[in-house]
């Protein structure tokens, strides 16, 4: 069953506009969707980075004891479902990675929460976060469109990144669609230049005044055997010959190619600025040392991963938990599960 999300309104589709979640025009004239974003590698590193820490983590449905500790709640029927079995075929681990890419990619991340005939909870099943409507109703509870249903609050599990209107969260890739559009121009110019572009290791330059060669065939002998004699890695360091006043001039790298990788780099820091992860854990290893790298990844769990964890879990609570469950129950992610590799 596809959902879809296009605004939020008072029950008449009035109301609110959540974001488009279509293709997106940024001001570098790059057309950016979430699949095209997930070709930026830093991007890619940072979205898949998340959402596996979050994966990976162990979560407990726990419940407090009355002398102050805690135990976890094994016969509960949602401990199987959030430890071992979220649906027919779908691990723990996929599914809240999947859960956590939705949400960190599109801003929301929404599951289909089936419950049998006494309301119990027996899967969750996730839904495309591109096909949900999400409508305020006379309660001001939010309802969810299914096709051509509308779901309660009840039966839809709902992860949201931050919100302007309370309802939807606001996806990262609209949000920054400029910045995601600079770097994939950038992208595309130095693939371009790269494929059109004119690369010389060097010149060979003869004296001022001296005659041309007529025929261009001697001068296609004399580069040939120039890179036969003494190009590629297996001839570094020979000695060459020059005849008739010739010299070598190595070429260094222009202005023009220092400018693109400083750009490069610049972007590298402004997306992985986006999901607060430190440039080194997305593999931008400029600035790092090896004194500075475990506070960056003590600043990653504190700052990037622990506010998604607090979003899972509370949302977990809300909606898979009854009020009642709620005075003796939680759910909790080990972020000490981060320690077993």
């Amino acid at each position: 069953m596809l959902i879809s999300k296009k605004t939020v309104g008072d029950g008449s589709d009035i109301g609110w506009v959540s974001g488009l979640m279509g293709a997106i025009r940024s001001a570098a004239g790059q057309t950016v969707t979430s699949k095209k974003a997930l070709s930026i590698p830093v991007l890619q590193e940072g979205v898949s980075l998340l959402a596996e820490s979050v994966a990976q983590l162990p979560v407990e449905l726990y419940r407090r004891t009355s002398d102050g500790g805690r135990e976890p709640a094994i016969e509960h029927p949602l401990y199987d479902i959030l430890k071992y079995c979220p649906n027919d075929w779908q691990t723990p681990f996929e599914y809240r990675e999947g859960s956590q890419m939705s949400a960190g990619l599109r801003g929301n991340a929404y599951s289909f929460i089936d419950r049998d005939g006494r309301g119990q909870i027996i899967g969750l099943y996730p839904l495309d976060p591109d096909k949900v409507n999400v409508l305020k109703g006379p309660d001001l509870n939010p309802i969810y469109q299914v096709g051509d249903q509308r779901l309660p609050q009840r039966l839809v599990h709902h992860v949201r990144w931050f919100s302007i209107n309370h309802y939807v969260g606001l996806s990262p890739i609209e949000l920054h669609a400029d910045a995601i559009g600079y770097a994939l121009a950038l992208s595309d110019y130095s693939s371009k230049s790269f494929l059109n572009g004119t690369a010389l290791s060097g010149v060979l330059e003869r004296p001022v005044g001296a005659p041309a060669f007529k025929d261009p065939k001697t001068v296609d002998t004399i580069t040939d055997d120039w890179q036969r004699r003494f190009g590629g890695t297996s001839n570094r360091r020979k000695v060459a010959l020059l005849q008739e006043g010739m010299t070598f001039k190595p070429l260094t790298m222009s202005n023009i190619d220092a400018e693109l990788i400083n750009a490069l780099k610049l972007s590298d820091s402004d997306i992985a600025r986006i999901f607060k992860i430190p440039p080194p854990m997305v593999g931008s290893m400029e600035g790092a040392t090896y004194n500075n790298v475990e506070n960056l990844q003590i600043q990653y769990v504190i700052y990037a991963l622990m506010p998604w964890l607090k979003r899972h879990e509370q949302a977990m609570q809300r909606d898979l938990l009854t009020k009642e469950d709620r005075q003796s129950l939680y759910i909790e992610f080990n972020v000490s599960g981060l320690l077993r590799g």
